[in-house]
Formats: C-alpha cells, structure tokens, sequence
C-alpha cells in the first residue's frame, strides 16, 4: 500500500466505489416489477428481502472481525463473486423459494461487502500520508455512489423503454446489464486493490477465522472505552428509526397527496434517480463543511436539519412540496454521511477498523426494524404525516450525540488515528 500515493489511492478508491453501485442503480427500477412479473405478490416479496435482512444482521460483526484478521482484498472479492452469483439467480428466478435463495445469497454479499473497502481507502491513505485528510476522498465517494446509482437508474429506464430483447422480457434487460456490470466490477477490484498482509495460504486463513473474534471483542472493547465511539455508534440507532420515513412512508404520504397511486409510483421513479443525484451534490460540499462549520457540529446541524426536511415531507400540502423536501432531505444525507464516517476512522486504528464499520452498521439494522413496526402502526392509528413528523423528531435528536467527537476534536489537533483512552475522554 505504501506504494502508492495518497491521490492514487484515492483515484482507485472512487473508481472501485462507483464500479460497486452501478449494478444497484440497474436494478432498483425494476427489482420489485420483474418479481411481480414472475408471479410474486408484495407480502411474497417481503418475505424474500427478509432472508437478506436476517443474514446481514447475523453476519454482519463476524464479517467484520473476518477482514481485519484476514485482509480486507480477499473478503471484497468474495463479496463480489456472490453479487455476481445472486444477480445471476435473478435473472432467471421464477418462483418464491428462488427470490428467498437470491437474497439470502444477497445477505451474505451485502455483510462481506460492508466496511471492507472503506477502510483499505483509509489504512491505505494514511499509510501514504499519515497526516493525510481522507474525509475529503469519503466525500468524494459519496458524490459517486450517487451518481452511479443515479446514472444507473436512468439507464435502466431506458433499456426498458427499449424493451424485450430477444427471450428476455422487458424489465429482465437491466438485470442482464447489471450482470455484465458487475463482472467489470470483479476484474477491476482484481487490478485495482493492493494490499500488503504478512501471511496468505490455508494457514493464514485458519489463524484469521481463529483472531477474528478476538478482534470482535477488542472492537467492542473500544466502544466500552470510549464515549466518543459510543455515541457516534449511537447515532445510528436514531438514522435507522428515522430513515423510515424518508424509505418507507414517502411513497405512501405522494400517494396521499396525489390522490392516484399510480400517478405517485411514476412520479417515484424519476423523483429517486433525481434524490441520488442531490445526494451526491451534498457529498460534494464535504470539504467545505470540514472547514467550516467543522466535521462534529456540521454532522450535528445536518441531522437538525435532516429532521427538518422530513417535518416538510409530512406537512407540505401539494406533490411538488413534498418531492421538494424529499430531494432536499437526500441532499442533507449526501452530505452528513462523510463527515460521520470520518468521525468514526478518527476514533479507530487500522486492525479494527472494518469490525467497528460493521458495528456501526449493525446498529442500523434493528432500529429500522423498530421504526418500521412503530411509526406504520402510528399512520395507521393517526396519519402518515403524524408519523413522519415523529421520524423527523427521533432523526433530530440524534444531534447532542455528536457533542463528544467535537469535544474531543478540540482537543487533539494533528495526532494519528489512535484510540484515545477514556480517562482522557
């Protein structure tokens, strides 16, 4: 790694970054129309996205623990083959039990996927340059994943607009585009990831699947010892309660003011293309919120203000009002999500850096469980903007958790990424 320059590292980073979205955005158009076509109703559909769910959850930690004991190239690749394998099994799924086999293959994909390659960018960026600013280049991603998924979704569009291709139907053409995207994306995270590890073989797999808890354990060790991690972690129990407003409910509050389910599903598609967008203009003002107002209140003010532009969701009257708020929401999520990961490297060195990833991740999970099973319930008793506006206070109170990091950050100024001790906390 240390061959390679901080920009290089970066370059190569965007690029395996972009590479990895592009089939998401292929497929998020069509994913739940091409099961309906193959014969699956909704409550089906909704039992098949389970088993990615539970698997994720279950192996999420584990994962984790697995790449920083083994190697973060090896996981990635693994990861990758499965993508390939499960979007493969798309394409040709045509019956419940096969979509529930296609997402559990996604669950083990999307564990294995999360955390790795963030934290090659990062231990390979300030093995370059210790003193290097590598929550510039997490901004920079966040620019690209929106704009690979935007690009993405807009190209799937028009391949079915194209329509069938020869047997394969309409809103099966993304899907075989998504494959062949993905198969670029394997080969070049071949080409593009180096990294240095001390050992390979069957041997360094056994010991690492052997230190894998043990770097478990030392990662939640940290959050013990630390009120910083603690409550940068904590921060994600209140976004997964949260983001179900903005996922789950905004299409049922268009509808509502649309007053045609219809006409509020073709507003969607465009609506969603043009929200990854803006999510990633919102990534693109990293630099400047790093300057000012700083990483912990900027991150801070963009939760308040995320919370914000859900209330307007939940209480703007007309179509236009709420796709306002739900564009400019996705543009304050573009731009808080670097500064909070770049608070949560701050806080962690390299050999436990994707197992606290993954803890941070994992904390999402249940809470978006949670909120979905509360504020459903809550619409369904009062009304979807009651329960936005709910979603939005939860998202928003999340703020005060950032103040730790920034005490903190006042008060190491250009020390490596340690742990800090906690009596210094």
């Amino acid at each position: 790694m240390s061959a390679l320059t901080v920009r290089q590292v970066r370059r190569r980073y965007l690029t395996l970054y972009g590479l990895r979205w592009l089939p998401t955005g292929l497929m998020i158009p069509v994913m739940i129309l091409l099961m309906q076509e193959r014969g699956l109703s909704l409550p089906q559909i909704g039992l098949a996205f389970t088993a990615q769910g539970l698997l994720v959850l279950a192996l999420e930690l584990p994962t984790g623990g697995l790449a920083d004991a083994l190697g973060r190239r090896p996981l990635l690749i693994a990861a990758g083959t499965l993508n390939l394998v499960s979007l493969s099994l798309f394409a040709v799924a045509d019956s419940f039990w096969l979509f529930v086999l296609v997402y559990a293959v996604q669950g083990v994909y999307r564990a294995l996927d999360s955390g790795p390659l963030e934290s090659w960018y990062v231990d390979a960026t300030l093995a370059a340059d210790p003193q290097a600013e590598y929550e510039k280049g997490l901004g920079y991603a966040g620019t690209v994943v929106g704009g690979a998924i935007g690009a993405g979704a807009l190209l799937s569009g028009g391949l079915v607009a194209l329509g069938p291709i020869g047997p394969a139907s309409a809103l099966t053409v993304p899907v075989l585009v998504a494959i062949v995207a993905q198969a670029a994306a394997l080969v070049a995270l071949l080409v593009l990831l180096v990294e240095e590890r001390p050992a390979t073989g069957i041997a360094a797999l056994r010991t690492s699947v052997a230190q894998a808890p043990r770097m478990i354990g030392q990662a939640v060790g940290l959050l013990r010892r630390s009120r910083v991690l603690l409550a940068l972690v904590a921060v994600e129990l209140f976004w997964g309660f949260g983001m179900v407003t903005f996922e789950s409910l905004l299409p049922v509050r268009l509808a509502e003011v649309v007053g045609d389910p219809e006409r509020a599903a073709a507003l969607l598609g465009p609506a969603n293309s043009a929200a990854w967008i803006v999510s990633a203009a919102g990534a693109a003002l990293t630099p400047l919120l790093l300057r000012w107002p700083g990483a912990a209140p900027g991150a801070a003010l963009l939760r308040i203000l995320q919370g914000a532009t859900v209330v307007g969701m939940g209480l703007f009257a007309g179509p236009v009002g709420v796709l306002v708020a739900y564009l400019a929401c996705y543009a304050v999520h573009g731009a808080s999500n670097p500064l909070h990961s770049g608070l949560l490297h701050r806080q962690v060195d390299g050999p436990y850096r994707t197992s606290v990833l993954s803890l941070n991740s994992m904390m999402a999970q249940p809470a978006a469980a949670l909120g979905s099973v509360v504020l459903t319930a809550l619409a369904a008793a009062t009304s979807v903007a009651t329960a936005m506006v709910v979603g939005a206070v939860v998202l928003a109170v999340a703020a005060p958790l950032y103040l730790p990091a920034w005490r903190a950050g006042r008060r190491v100024t250009a020390e490596p990424a340690v742990p800090v001790p906690a009596e210094q906390r």
